[in-house]
């Protein structure tokens, strides 16, 4: 497909307009590259590794959840140019779908609910900016922190939770969990956890990572439109 054709299917998935005020400026095209495009990777971040891969694979864009560059550039050197270094030579186009992608249809939310197995779920949505799911849970915290690949950080009794909300990314927010409450959730897990929103959570805290509950939303992705991805997982262990 020409470029504008896969900016347009792009824009279909993930609505524009769906993002958030922080996002202005940081998804869409980031990197303009070859007009004519067929092998397609998608990966949860543009990493100077994942931008190597797409290089050396000779791929013709990239596909990216999280906004490759937060700051505005005056120069560019130390890891934006390792990022930019790859794409600029070998004329790839970088895109990035981020909050739109959080809030659309069958994306990065829905498809974490559906790969932990909750059911007769409910969208997050009273405001523009809720993002989550609640669903009924069919598995076991055991079995989805092996689904997910990371371990779970508990705060409080989750021992007798049926109704869970869940939402990928940095999202221990109180107006969210006190929705997630309002539709039912009896716990709340998300990525990055405050101990102060922990202290006053009126339901149990679960944290996991947050490339662990982003990244199938992006593998998802890949697979549906018969696209390539990239998995970069972050090294972490736990010490006790």
């Amino acid at each position: 497909m020409d470029k504008d054709a896969f900016i347009a299917l792009l824009e279909k998935i993930a609505p524009p307009d769906m993002a958030e005020d922080f996002d202005e400026g940081r998804i869409g095209l980031l990197v303009e590259g070859t007009n004519h495009i067929e092998k397609i990777g998608c990966a949860l971040d543009a990493t100077p590794y994942v931008c190597r891969r797409v290089a050396e694979e000779r791929f013709d864009a990239l596909i990216v959840h999280h906004p490759a560059f937060w700051n505005p550039m005056h120069g560019v050197t130390g890891r934006n140019a390792e990022i930019l270094r790859p794409l600029l030579e070998n004329n790839i186009n970088l895109y990035a779908m981020h909050s739109n992608f959080d809030h659309a249809e069958g994306g990065i939310n829905d498809v974490l609910a559906r790969e932990i197995g909750l059911s007769d779920c409910v969208r997050m949505d009273k405001t523009p900016n809720s993002i989550g799911v609640v669903g009924t849970m069919t598995k076991s915290f055991s079995e989805i922190s092996r689904i997910l690949g990371c371990a779970l950080r508990v705060w409080g009794d989750v021992s007798g939770v049926t109704r869970l909300a869940v939402a990928g990314g940095s999202a221990f927010d109180p107006e969210l969990i006190e929705e997630a409450v309002s539709l039912g959730a009896e716990a709340y897990m998300a990525a990055e956890l405050k101990y102060n929103i922990a202290l006053e959570s009126p339901i149990p805290c679960i944290e996991a990572t947050h490339y662990a509950l982003e990244a199938p939303g992006m593998r998802v992705l890949a697979e549906t439109r018969g696209w390539e991805y990239i998995a970069a997982p972050p090294l972490t262990s736990i010490i006790q």
